[in-house]
Formats: structure tokens, sequence, C-alpha cells
């Protein structure tokens, strides 16, 4: 395509595959825009940043700075939900281009009377559009460039400071080029900083061998709260399928009182829009939600799109399942592993535009009937993106505060494609980074590519699902540390809870999977637990909520140690207002000692400059006045978790 314009704009970040997705943010944060704007020749040139919220007709702007090189930068303040638009805007600014040639040539000597009256014809062309005093300025210089009289006058003025300034506010913008328009969607500030806790609602009553409630469930909020979970995630509430129904350890025939596993989906008592008869009503469970918000807990709801055998879909919308050429149907299978008491949602369906309307009302019966905001969705990855995508963008039309955290343990590059497609948060592969090495690669590729655009971490130390073989030692030292890196190296952060505080390791022989898993029996937990675990984990919580270095994950900066076991970190919110500094030993054995250099350049401080730092954990503080500093950390406590003060 011709363009006049002689702007080149190029290599505008942050955008996600020439714009086909949209970058995330949460309000209140800054969208650092950079782009290689430049021309042919020596003129000078601008560019600025144009943006707005989806909801308002009127661009607001923000001049771009150049850093050198033809490289520009600008940031703006996201201040609303939803999306925001923004673009690079260039241009050749030749009324500042003027007044720089006709600088030199009178640093030269030169006589500029033909100059001069050019300057009046930039000076007339924006009148309209500069101020009462401006205009009077501008009157003013203008009759000094005609008349030949005040050549000294006119000289001064169009060097002056004052003459620089409006050209630069009221640009004329001949030939303008423009980048392509990016979006940026807008966030509550959950999306990013979240507590999560888990807990089987059937193993939640206070008598050993009686299936769990709501109201059971109620009663244990108050202890959530005070361990610091902002976020309560239950494992699907729906009528549990009889139809070849699970026992325990995942045996194919179950034995008579066997609950089954919640995501064997729908029974003769309903399907998705229904609660599982033992756990109560449709009006017990909005009572709970109520409850918990009170207490300041979302109840984050799982989305898991399968079936039962004797799903109600199954019979009423057959045409929504694979069925065989036997005449049977396809069941769930992940070779080796086989899960006969799951249908799976059949998305290549002739049908899919009625399958499609009514996934999505599913998401809004829950959104609207018992005001769940916040969903865990079941392996994503095995249904199709474009459909996550067009569902995610539904819900938040109508409910921008809706958020989804993707349970997609599988390949990058899948998991980056949900993300794009609009999950809030993911699972990540924290639960199976160890050492020092893998956990600083791994916080590096989320927190310094472009994945620190889009996608948002949630660190998780186990799930009803995986039992790491970190955490198969059953040794408190290795919980104590997870979760602490876990809660410090990410904003958002979760716990399979009762499993985790018992400690229990207990694995399948040769498997990352629990013994006796509470997926397929009910549970008795002693939920009066308050051994050292606890105490711990409630503590960091309330150190992150109290810190707003620990509420985002990429604002991190690695520090050097002289010990392969010690890992350091510093971390600070967007404004610097607050910093924080991490130190744990991660191994669980035995006491380390090391080496901890301070990031002096990031601190501003100069070495020999004192700064105080704070053991939130302990209360125990230091002055440390060198670049390199002490510490000493065992197995008992592993970590230092300091606030840093200047």
């Amino acid at each position: 395509m011709q363009n006049q314009t002689r702007i080149v704009i190029e290599n505008v970040n942050p955008q996600l595959d020439s714009g086909a997705f949209f970058i995330k943010r949460i309000i209140g944060q800054k969208v650092i825009v950079t782009a290689n704007v430049f021309s042919d020749g020596h003129d000078v040139i601008a560019s600025s940043v144009k943006y707005k919220h989806e909801k308002e007709k009127k661009w607001q702007e923000i001049r771009m700075q150049e850093t050198g090189n033809d490289e520009w930068i600008a940031q703006f303040k996201v201040e609303k939900q939803g999306f925001y638009t923004y673009f690079v805007e260039g241009w050749v600014d030749y009324a500042l281009n003027w007044q720089h040639g006709t600088e030199r040539k009178i640093n030269d000597n030169q006589h500029v009377k033909s100059e001069l009256l050019e300057g009046a014809e930039y000076c007339q062309a924006i009148l309209k559009e500069v101020s009462k005093d401006e205009k009077a300025f501008l009157n003013n210089a203008i009759k000094a460039f005609q008349d030949e009289k005040k050549y000294n006058e006119a000289i001064a003025i169009a060097l002056s400071k004052e003459l620089h300034d409006i050209f630069y506010n009221h640009p004329t913008r001949t030939l303008a080029n423009s980048s392509i328009e990016l979006k940026v969607y807008v966030d509550r500030k959950k999306a990013l900083f979240s507590t999560w806790y888990e807990f089987f609602p059937r193993s939640s009553s206070e008598v050993k061998g009686k299936h769990g409630t709501f109201k059971d469930c109620e009663k244990l909020l108050p202890r959530v709260a005070s361990m610091g979970f902002d976020t309560l995630y239950f494992p699907p509430i729906h009528p549990i399928g009889e139809v070849n129904r699970k026992g325990k350890n995942n045996a194919t025939n179950a034995q008579p009182g066997d609950v089954g596993s919640p995501w064997g989906i729908g029974s003769k008592h309903g399907g998705h829009k229904s609660t599982h008869p033992e756990l109560g009503t449709l009006e017990d469970f909005k009572s709970l939600v109520k409850k918990a918000k009170e207490l300041g807990i979302e109840v984050a709801m799982d989305y898991a799109l399968q079936a039962a055998p004797d799903h109600p879909y199954v019979k009423d919308f057959p045409q929504w399942f694979k069925w065989r050429p036997d005449g049977t149907v396809q069941y769930a299978e992940n070779p080796p592993k086989k899960y006969q008491d799951i249908q799976p949602i059949y998305f290549e369906s002739g049908d899919w535009k009625n399958l499609w309307k009514e996934l999505l009302d599913v998401a809004l019966f829950w959104v609207e009937e018992c005001d769940i905001k916040v969903f865990r969705v079941d392996n994503p990855h095995t249904k199709p993106f474009y459909f996550w995508g067009w569902l995610i963008a539904e819900v938040k039309k109508k409910h921008p505060d809706v958020l989804f955290l993707a349970e997609a343990f599988t390949r990058p590059k899948i998991m980056n494609e949900l993300a794009k497609q609009g999950f809030t948060q993911s699972y990540t592969y924290y639960t199976w980074r160890n050492s020092k090495a893998e956990l600083i690669e791994y916080l590096e590729e989320l927190t310094k590519s472009e994945q620190k655009e889009y996608f948002r971490p949630n660190f998780w130390p186990n799930t009803p699902d995986i039992l790491p073989y970190a955490l198969q030692s059953g040794m408190e030292s290795v919980y104590l540390h997870k979760y602490f890196l876990a809660a410090t190296l990410s904003s958002s952060v979760g716990l399979y809870g009762p499993v985790y505080e018992y400690m229990i390791s207990d694995a399948m022989p040769g498997k990352e999977e629990y013994l006796n898993s509470e997926k397929y029996e009910v549970y008795h937990w002693d939920w009066t637990i308050q051994n050292k675990l606890v105490t711990v984990i409630s503590r960091l919580n309330r150190i992150r909520h109290e810190q707003p270095s620990l509420q985002q994950t990429n604002n991190i900066e690695f520090c050097a140690t002289d010990n392969d076991q010690v890992i350091a970190y510093y971390k600070y919110d967007d404004d610097k207002l607050d910093e924080t500094l991490m130190i744990c030993n991660i191994d669980p054995y035995y006491p380390k000692q090391a080496w901890v250099q301070l990031p002096l350049k990031s601190l501003k401080v100069q070495a020999g400059q004192p700064i105080k730092v704070v053991d939130l954990v302990t209360g125990n503080s230091y002055i440390w006045d060198k670049e390199w500093n002490f510490v000493e950390l065992h197995p008992s406590l592993p970590f230092h978790l300091f606030k840093i003060i200047k």
C-alpha cells in the first residue's frame, strides 16, 4: 500500500502475535509502550501513544521520549476494568525542525530573514488550537517575524523555550503515520493477587464417617480466613455418577458405600446446574458463598466440562458425545489411565452451537444465581482453544469480575495459548521446580520474556492429583520452604490444604499420586490442628496481604549467593514504595551459611550506606552496610523474609 508519510513505526511493544491477542493488566497498573520510530534524513520527529477505554470516545495521549537508537518509550495507567485500545503515532515535527535549523543558522551568524517569515507561517497554523495566553505570544511572534525592524526581538523569540513548548504541545502532525491498534484487558486486583485454599466439602464433617455438607463448610470459614486465604476452592459440588463409579484408589469397580470421584459429574439427581444432595441444596450453597464473602473469602467453583454416563446430557443430548461403531460411548482416557466414570464432551459435534450455548449457560448460572466470580477450569487443554476464547469473552462481557484459573499441566505453548485466549491465571511447573537453578530459570522465563504480558502464574506445591516426589519425604523443612517459595515468588499461590498441613506423603508406588486419594473417598480431618506448618503458612499469608511487593510477580531480581543451596531474590512494587528481600535454604537436611549480594543499583544505595532489614516472620532486624552480607539458615525455619528500610 502506498503511503506518503515519511515516518516508519516498527517493533511496537507490548503486543502479542501482531495484535491477535490482548495483553493483561489490573486496575492501577501501567502499560509501558516502546517502539522504533524514525524517518529519512535528519528532520526532528516526534511520537506519542494514544489510548482509550472501550467505553470512552476521546483518545488520551502521552508523548513518547527517545531513548537512543531511534527507540521511543512512554507509559500510561489503566484505571478501569475492561478493554483499552492503544497505538503509536509518529510524525515529522516541521515546526520544531524549523526552530532547530534556524537556531543552528543563527549560531553560525547567518541572516535568517526568510526563515523568520517561514516561522510566522508555523505560528499562524496553530492559532486556533492554543490557549489565550499562547495565542497572544504567537501573535507577537508573527509580528516580530514579519517586521525587519524587530529582527533582534524576532531572533530571541525564535530561539525561546516558550516557542519551543508551544510547538511541542501543539504539533501539526503533517503526514503522520500510525501503528496498528493494540489491546490490553484490565481485570480487578484479584486477577493478579490471590491466595487459594482447597478442600473437599464432603470431608468437612466433624463426625468421622459422616459425609460433609455445605453447613459443615460454613463452620470452617473462620479457620480459612484466619490462615490468610482469600479464595476457597471446592472440587465439583455436583451429583456424582453412579454408573461406572470408581472405587478407592481409582479402582474400576466401586464397592458398596464408595462415594466416587466428584469429577464424574451427573446422575439421576441432576447435572452441572445441580448440587450433590448429600452436600445440601442450592440455597445452602448460596448461604455458604454469602458467609464466605462476609469474611473476605471468594468461593471458587470447579468448571469441569465432562459427564458421567448417567448425566442427563447423555440421554437428552447424545449428539454431544462420541459414540463408537459398536454402539458404546467413548469414555475419557489418558493412556494408560482410563476414566470409565467420565465421558468427554464431543466438541466436534454437528450440534456444536447448541453445545457451546449450554456450556456458557452453565457458567452464567453459577455467576448469576450464586454470585460465583472465580472458576477453576478442569483440563482446559483438552477442549478447543477458540471455544475458551469465546466463552470467557462472553462471560466477561456481562460480568467483568469473573476470573478463570486454567488447570493445565501440559506443554508450554498450550499453556501459553490458553492464557492468550483469556484465562486469568494458570497452574504452573513450579510444582516440579526444586533446585536453585531450576527456580531461577523458570522465574526468569515467566517475568522477563513476553509471558509477563499475559501469563499470570499461580504456584501450587501440591494438588489432589499431584504429590510431587519432593513432598513424598514428609519432611517438615521441605513443606516449609516449598510454601515459602510459592508464596513469595508468585503473587498468586494455592494449596491443597489439609493434606499439606498434615504433611500426608504416602504415594502410589513409583508415582506422583496420593495413596488412598481423597478424590475417591471421604476423609475425616481434625480441623483444629495448629502445628508449626499452619502457623507459618498463616504468618506468610498475612505478610503477603501487607506487603505490596509480594502482591505482584514480575518485579523480581535474583541476588547472587556463594551457596547453591541458598536462593535470594529482591522484589518491589511498581512505585518502589515497598521493597522486600527473600533468602531461603532449600537443603532440607542441613543448616546453610551464605554470603548474599545486595542489589545496590536497584536499591539506589551506595556500598557502605547502611540499610535496615526486618525479618517479618520472626521480627528480628539487622543493619547491613556492605554489599555482601552473611546469613545462616536452619531447616527448622529455612528462610528470611526481609522488609528493606532505607
